[in-house]
């Protein structure tokens, strides 16, 4: 069995055993090991198994991943007694531990204090109890209408021994239900069994968009009616309308309902129709069961039962229904932790490595998945490419037209003769997928590192920052000849800027998601923010960025991420 044991951190000696194909440490909680550590970025570094050899792998964090002191670039194979280090946390990697019989996996051992209250009905879903003497209500046959929206309370001196049992009856039979294809049947169930006249019966729900009922579950006592069950809307209508629990001694006959010809062709004689109401008071849906036999009819005392149970039934489909809405959500962040694992595959895992130059990236989206990217593109004639863009947006739709930039961008910058052109034929492209009224800033650095020239193309992004050695100071290149945003116009002509890096000097380049960080206030980072850091901060590419996050983070003091960051710096060596 494969552990992780925690030789430094804030539960020295745990042990945490490797599940599945991939563990993903970070902070974000749906992390497989959350890593409670401001310095840790929310998805850090991941644990790879594959025919039983297991591999470590950065996911762009921001302050690197050490294994056995050194920082890792790309997947790198674990051995034994492997040392794994994220920020102030250490972790040494055992491939063959030995599970002893006291032993409890603390990562995933946890106190849950689970609080076991009793479920209460709010005194909203009350009844009205005034009823006509003589059992008819305005020559109608409805025998009683329990208003559950008056503020009186239900009847408790109709027989209250059968009104308990029944609720005791449909909670038992409730309670191992939670998926609500699951808890409409039983219920139908229960309420065939504890109302023994009942011929059929159903149960009609509010569909998502609220706009009209649905059939949900139906019931029929015998085996021949199954598929001949038909609903009339006419007592579902009125039930809704008045907010009313309605039971009618003869529906047929009923001067409320001799209009419906459904009741009439259905036979129902005797029928009870209960609206569902959540606790927030909203209605979820109605109850109808109904009988057929004139010597089997529904009373009071029925009606007042079934209005206990329908509290009861209520409880169970909206705790139903909250059910499947967890699980949705549930699929719905598996499905982006997967995008995002995916889309963090596309970006590079290592960084150039030339001899007079050194590079650090960073790379963070606001939500799972996001628009922003970068590459490095290798050319065959020894340059290299640099490429960073934003996709309008974020989320999935922005991400998954950042995807398809990024197979786009490749091919085209490998297949032409000069950035201008790729650029070109990349907005063509781009203007022409019918991706709507979404467009990409862009830009391509190409550096040539033998002559130390880097030949920068803009397309509607902010301009890269070089900072100079010999000065200090911070300017723009290739602001002035910046073209449209790509997928803008399916033609436009893009200009080339060529500057000379001196040794030492720097160029940063950035997404947004820097100079839009909002504070508190809603305040911007802002451009002159950041021209300030750059004058003052490190020399170096890695401590540069660095700094430069923290000096956001600092900024933002603790408000939100709203957009997507990305940053890449080169710089030339003295």
């Amino acid at each position: 069995m494969a552990i992780l044991q925690i030789l430094k951190g804030k539960v020295p000696e745990q042990i945490v055993e490797l599940n599945g194909d991939r563990v993903i440490m970070g902070r974000h909680p749906n992390c497989e090991i959350v890593l409670d550590n401001v310095a840790v970025s929310r998805y850090h570094a991941q644990i790879l198994e594959s025919h039983g050899f297991f591999y470590l792998e950065d996911l762009h964090s921001r302050n690197g991943t050490l294994l056995n002191g050194t920082v890792i670039e790309g997947r790198t194979e674990l051995h034994e007694n492997d040392t794994i280090s994220i920020c102030d946390i250490q972790m040494q990697f055992l491939l063959d531990y030995q599970q002893s019989p006291e032993f409890i996996d603390s990562a995933i051992q946890q106190t849950l204090e689970v609080s076991n209250q009793s479920l209460k009905q709010d005194s909203h879903l009350t009844l009205d109890d005034t009823e006509p003497s003589d059992g008819v209500l305005d020559g109608s046959s409805i025998i009683s209408s329990l208003d559950l929206n008056t503020s009186s309370h239900l009847r408790i001196n109709v027989k209250p021994e059968v009104k308990l049992h029944a609720v005791l009856e449909i909670s038992q039979i409730l309670s191992r239900a939670l998926k609500l294809d699951e808890v409409l049947p039983r219920i139908l169930d229960g309420l065939f069994k504890i109302f023994p006249p009942a011929d059929q019966g159903f149960i009609m729900l509010q569909s998502p968009e609220r706009k009209k009922l649905v059939v949900k579950a139906t019931k029929a006592r015998r085996m021949e009616d199954e598929d001949s069950i038909r609903i009339s809307t006419t007592i579902v209508r009125q039930a809704i309308m008045s907010g009313s629990a309605i039971l009618s001694a003869d529906a047929v006959e009923d001067d409320r309902f001799k209009m419906s010809e459904s009741i009439t062709s259905l036979r129902i004689r005797s029928m009870m129709c209960v609206p569902l109401v959540s606790q927030g008071g909203d209605i979820l849906g109605v109850i109808q069961i109904a009988t057929r036999d004139i010597g089997q009819q529904f009373d009071k005392d029925d009606l007042d039962v079934l209005v206990a149970i329908t509290q009861q039934a209520s409880l169970a489909v909206e705790n139903a229904k909250l059910h499947e809405d967890l699980v949705k959500q549930r699929d719905i962040e598996r499905d982006l932790e997967f995008a995002h694992q995916i889309q963090l595959g596309l970006l590079p895992h290592n960084r150039p490595k030339y001899k007079e130059y050194e590079f650090f990236d960073y790379y963070e989206s606001a939500q799972s998945v996001g628009g922003d990217y970068f590459d490095y593109i290798e050319l065959p004639s020894g340059k290299l490419a640099v490429t960073l863009g934003d996709v309008a947006g974020k989320g999935v739709p922005a991400a998954i037209l950042m995807a398809r930039l990024y197979a786009s961008a490749r091919y085209q910058v490998l297949s032409r003769n000069t950035a201008d052109k790729a650029l070109g034929e990349l907005n063509t492209e781009i203007a022409s997928s019918g991706v709507g009224l979404r467009f990409i800033t862009f830009i391509l650095a190409v550096l040539d590192p033998k002559k130390h020239t880097v030949s920068i193309v803009n397309a509607g992004h902010m301009a890269p920052l070089l900072r100079k050695k010999s000065d200090g100071s911070v300017e723009p290149i290739a602001q002035d000849k910046s073209g449209m945003p790509l997928g803008v116009l399916k033609k436009q002509v893009f200009h080339v800027e060529t500057i000379t890096l001196e040794k030492g000097d720097t160029l940063l380049l950035y997404t947004d998601g820097v100079t839009e960080a909002m504070d508190q206030d809603n305040k911007l980072y802002h451009k002159d923010r950041l021209v300030k850091y750059l004058k003052t901060g490190p020399e170096a590419a890695e401590p540069l960025v660095k700094g430069l996050l923290s000096d956001v983070e600092l900024f933002r003091n603790d408000s939100m991420q709203k957009d997507d960051i990305c940053v890449v710096c080169f710089r030339r060596k003295k």
